[in-house]
């Protein structure tokens, strides 16, 4: 399908950026590097009146040591995130992980940003940073504010993110320890059918409910002495995958459990 029509805005800064969105409101939605909303836009799932182009916002593009913490631009694409020498050291689950979205023309336009403000419970970075305990910083008129990643996702496509706001950072705390990142998927470049995320005890999961969920009942376990095998039995307690003629929630709940105990074992090797 064709797009409806849209008025298009390429700001020029953060200030710009929010002047354009407190002046249309919520027919206004920001674009970043496209591959999350313009699907959308071509399928009339989303059908903005105006966009404001943040992708030339250079100045959110960065990947900073910030002593106990990893200060990451909401503009950084998928492939400087994976080729990052910083994040291999500090935080090689999140550098991983960027090195497997999608496809080579989606990592080197897609944002991390972007994909945490769309809130697709299928994507893998909106996982990865619940798991890892990342901070979204969040600038709008009345200044910046910080929320938790496990405060952001709220439902299906559902954010804490603000109609008149930025998210314009987002800080990741260093962490030692094993960990891992999996997932399942139909073809090489397509969306997970269930990913796994796991930063020491923490473990999180992609499509498995309708938002990034952390596995809270394999941490429990873990925490009370089971082995890896044992705690992932737990992985789908709590979850509600969809069910699907691709792939049925049972289906997906069974990947879980697969998945989960790969991950596990893998971080501790």
């Amino acid at each position: 399908m064709i797009p409806a029509e849209v008025r298009y805005h390429r700001a020029g800064s953060v200030d710009e950026a929010l002047r354009l969105l407190a002046e249309h409101g919520e027919e206004a939605k920001l674009l970043a590097g496209g591959h999350s909303l313009l699907p959308l836009m071509k399928l009339r799932l989303a059908v903005p009146e105006v966009l404001v182009d943040v992708g030339g916002l250079r100045e959110l593009a960065f990947v900073e040591d910030a002593g106990d913490a990893v200060r990451i631009g909401a503009l950084t694409r998928h492939h400087d995130l994976a080729t990052s020498a910083l994040l291999a050291r500090e935080l090689p689950l999140l550098a991983r992980a960027a090195g497997t979205v999608g496809d080579p023309q989606v990592r080197h336009r897609g944002t991390l940003g972007g994909s945490l403000a769309h809130g697709d419970a299928a994507g893998d970075l909106p996982a990865v940073v619940l798991a890892l305990d990342g901070v979204l910083v969040l600038t709008g008129p009345g200044g910046t504010r910080e929320v938790p990643a496990a405060e952001f996702f709220v439902d299906f496509f559902e954010t804490a993110l603000a109609p008149d706001e930025v998210l314009t950072e987002v800080r990741v705390p260093k962490r030692a320890g094993g960990w891992d990142f999996q997932k399942f998927t139909r073809r090489a470049s397509d969306w997970a059918v269930v990913g796994v995320a796991v930063a020491g005890d923490a473990v999180a999961l992609v499509n498995m409910g309708a938002t990034p969920l952390r596995a809270r009942a394999v941490e429990a376990a873990l925490a009370a002495g089971s082995t890896p095998a044992e705690a992932a039995e737990r992985a789908a307690e709590g979850t509600s995958p969809a069910d699907e003629p691709t792939a049925s929630a049972e289906y997906r709940r069974h990947l879980a459990r697969v998945l989960v105990r790969r991950a596990l074992e893998n971080s501790r090797a």
